[in-house]
């Protein structure tokens, strides 16, 4: 039980369906009180159309969300109110809104409170894939420098420019009313430290870097030329949009005094600068050099550091990038990552319960499925799956790929195919790491973060016997918001950098599965087939 007046930060992390708040002591790092709060609207599936791979989310969601979220937490402190000297924000990516002049969301504002194209357009929205095609060919034609460099070479549907671009040729009201256009993660803090102008918000290097092309080697974004040259309508936004980015170790300013009314906390503590969630994840876990610690939850994203006189000129086709500050401040952080993970698993359950409501004294089909493809061995009974649900991250970013399962019979069954969509995540998570370490740098360990992580033992175990690798599970169902609370420790001054605090501060290992070589053999062989079916697919979606 928490002593009173113990001192503490708030991480706030925003997921794809919920918000969470935890309090976390600055000495030690133990995680005080949690709550989690839903995104009212998305839960009801408004504004999106899953059939068009629309994705948007209220921005009125998240701001009741994390009103609910952090009274939930300090509720739970009971009469032992912690000191909260700093506030730390982590947020899904790339989400990015349009904003008014004064910084407020657009879907706030009168005439836009039900226009999807006015919300956050978040990361899985893959309606841009036509302007994602538009700004790999400009990036690759020789006439401007190649903006794609650090960012894999490859520009996807789930980025900034991509989003935007696709908001200005089809909705022009909405184009016209936004002042500019901020990555959710640097809007919350904005919101939070009462910004009134749009061009006074912090922008963050994470996600400057990975999704908006930022790069010190351009001076910044790329040039008004280069935007209008991908299409005129771009020629309108406000250039630049921003030229100066923070690390997260940073404050992006105190917290307003709305707000801190709202929290019922101190006005004027430190919030520091956002970021993404893998990003911060990856700190509350305690990121070490070259380990590549993998957030498993709808999606995977996967984030490595290293000293940038080690890097040196290195670049890693098809991830999501390498941007100097990203995760660490004096490291370059790299991002890869599966369009889709939990997410794969639960299309399964949506499919097996198709018409059936799962009422609460059944629950969900998963956790009988996973106790029964346990029981079978590598391969199941045949059964070969894609994991590309929801499109292809990494390796080589590209939304227009679809999945396959093949090796179907009539002795196939629910917990076969449930393990043939769990192995090839597993193999879609190989093809990441061989990447890494084809192009140069080394991937010397393997952390697991996240709900997936910690619960299902299947997954962690077939993933080690995948990638003959030990895979080391984190504790905390938290570390997202463990991060989040660490940079906001750092912002706050209360330990000297961001190494010490998280080296304080990060969450232990649980738990750790060793690879079995005889599993790993077998799967050599399916992996040779996950291959061969995902070049077919790859065929099929250019066809």
């Amino acid at each position: 039980m928490a002593t009173d007046q113990q001192t503490c930060t708030l991480g706030l992390d925003f997921g794809s369906d919920s918000v969470r708040a935890v309090i976390v002591s600055v000495d030690g790092g133990d995680e005080l009180a949690s709550a989690v709060a839903s995104y009212p609207r998305w839960s009801e599936g408004r504004f999106c159309d899953p059939i068009r791979q629309q994705f948007r989310q209220h921005p009125a969601d998240h701001l009741e969300a994390m009103t609910s979220a952090v009274a939930g937490a300090l509720a739970e402190m009971g009469d032992n109110k912690p000191n909260i000297i700093g506030i730390g924000v982590d947020t899904t990516g790339s989400s990015p809104m349009p904003v008014t002049a004064d910084g407020t969301a657009l879907a706030l504002k009168d005439g836009f409170a039900t226009d999807p194209d006015a919300m956050c357009i978040l990361w899985k929205d893959h309606t841009s894939v036509k302007e994602a095609e538009d700004i790999n060919t400009l990036c690759h034609s020789g006439q401007f420098p190649d903006y794609t460099k650090y960012v894999g070479g490859i520009y996807s549907s789930e980025w900034f420019w991509a989003k935007i671009l696709n908001v200005g040729r089809r909705n022009p009201e909405v184009f016209q009313a936004a002042a500019s256009w901020v990555e959710f993660c640097d809007w919350i803090p904005s919101v939070l430290t009462g910004v009134d102008d749009a061009s006074k918000i912090v922008r963050g290097v994470c996600a400057a870097g990975h999704k908006a092309l930022w790069h010190p080697e351009f001076g910044g974004l790329p040039s008004l030329e280069w935007l209008t040259a991908l299409d005129p309508c771009l020629g309108n936004l406000a250039y630049p949009m921003f030229t100066e980015t923070r690390t997260s170790d940073q404050s992006a300013g105190g917290l307003c005094e709305e707000w801190a009314g709202r929290f019922g906390l101190k006005a004027g503590i430190p919030v520091a600068v956002g970021a993404f969630d893998c990003h911060m994840g990856a700190v509350g876990a305690g990121i070490e050099d070259y380990s590549l610690v993998r957030v498993m939850g709808t999606s995977t994203c996967d984030i490595l550091v290293a000293p940038p006189e080690e890097v040196g000129d290195t670049l890693v086709h098809g991830i999501c990038g390498q941007v100097p500050g990203s995760a660490m401040p004096d490291s370059i952080g790299f991002e890869a990552g599966q369009s889709s993970f939990g997410d794969v698993f639960a299309w399964f359950e949506r499919v097996l319960s198709w018409n059936r409501k799962t009422n609460a004294k059944s629950g969900s089909l998963l956790p009988e499925l996973e106790a029964e493809a346990a029981l079978l061995p590598p391969g199941g009974h045949g059964e070969r799956a894609l994991d590309w649900l929801n499109g292809r991250r990494t390796p080589d970013a590209d939304q227009t790929v679809k999945a396959i399962i093949s090796g179907l019979h009539l002795g196939s069954t629910a917990p076969s195919i449930y393990r043939a969509l769990i192995e090839a995540t597993a193999f879609g998570s190989r093809a990441i790491v061989e990447r890494f370490e084809e192009q140069g740098i080394p991937v010397k360990k393997i952390v697991g973060i996240g709900g997936i992580a910690r619960k299902s033992d299947l997954i962690s175990q077939v993933c080690a016997d995948v990638m003959n690798r030990s895979i080391y599970v984190i504790e905390s169902d938290q570390c997202c918001a463990r991060g989040a609370a660490i940079f906001a420790a750092t912002a706050a001054g209360a330990y000297e950098d961001i190494r010490a605090a998280k080296d304080a501060m990060h969450s232990p290992v649980e738990k750790i599965f060793e690879p079995n070589p005889e599993a790993h053999a077998i799967y050599n062989k399916i992996y040779e087939d996950y291959k061969r079916i995902g070049a077919f697919a790859n065929d099929l979606s250019k066809s």
